[in-house]
């Protein structure tokens, strides 16, 4: 029952941003948040991780803060139980889409780098070590070589990257020929996200409040990036860390201290673990 779950104040459930928001610049989580996550648990409150990341680079941060059931990745195109080691939900750009995208992107900018999630896997045609993104610094890619194969499949997701100056080109070309196919997320400057139209982490953290009949207003999110903006807004608390992208700021109803100041220990001090 969902009155078994509520806090004093009335929150439920708490969806976690990962990069630049749990962890800190370094990508270390305080021992301070750590157990105020745990504390928060023990409360009675769910914990949810979301996510642009896939499975294998959560898992290990989901073990640390000793989380159960389901968690949000690839922006929410795949909700992932990591308890039971299956994939609950799972919305892949169409089938042949993606060709069609890096055929474009390459038009534009023949030098920028693809690489591409299936499920919980790394495909690539080559690797541009200056252009890292948080799987890269600790996975090697499952596949490596001609794309034209599995950019046939439905993919869960399509990473297009570059320098900030020329990825803007690739990213106006995409939005422009693609819209209403595609979602694009921004986590980064030199990093656009593609995913299957209507992919959010707002969509994904529904899908899982609903099932554990959990309403919005029971629901806090904490975020700094505009991937997590549909999320703060969906959420009956929004909270943005100080180190924010002015957007996301903007979508929130409380900013608190930054990712490298304790920023979500402080939310859940204040919201639940005070109350």
């Amino acid at each position: 029952m969902v009155n078994q779950l509520m806090t004093s104040n009335g929150i439920a459930l708490v969806a976690l941003d990962l990069d630049g928001t749990l962890l800190r610049s370094d990508g270390s989580i305080s021992d301070a948040t750590v157990q105020a996550v745990k504390q928060t648990i023990r409360r009675g409150v769910r914990v949810v991780l979301a996510s642009a990341r896939p499975p294998r680079a959560v898992r290990q941060i989901y073990e640390t803060l000793g989380l159960e059931g389901p968690q949000i990745n690839y922006n929410g195109a795949l909700i992932h139980d990591a308890t039971q080691r299956q994939h609950t939900h799972h919305q892949p750009i169409t089938a042949g889409l993606g060709a069609e995208l890096v055929g474009l992107a390459r038009r534009v900018d023949p030098d920028v780098a693809v690489s591409i999630e299936l499920l919980d896997k790394w495909y690539t045609d080559f690797v541009d070590h200056s252009l890292p993104i948080e799987t890269s610094k600790s996975f090697e890619p499952d596949y490596l070589g001609p794309l034209d194969d599995v950019l046939q499949q439905a993919i869960t997701k399509l990473m297009f990257l570059a320098p900030s100056d020329r990825l803007t080109a690739v990213h106006q070309a995409v939005a422009q020929n693609f819209a209403g196919r595609i979602t694009i997320a921004i986590s980064d400057p030199h990093l656009i996200q593609v995913l299957d139209h209507g992919v959010d982490k707002s969509n994904a953290l529904q899908m899982i409040a609903s099932a554990q009949g959990i309403a919005p207003q029971q629901v806090m999110a904490i975020g700094d990036a505009p991937n997590d903006v549909g999320m703060l807004r969906w959420a009956g608390v929004g909270v943005a860390v100080a180190n924010a992208w002015p957007q996301t700021r903007d979508a929130a109803d409380v900013i608190v201290a930054s990712n490298d100041d304790d920023g979500v220990a402080q939310a859940l001090q204040q919201y639940i673990l005070d109350n």
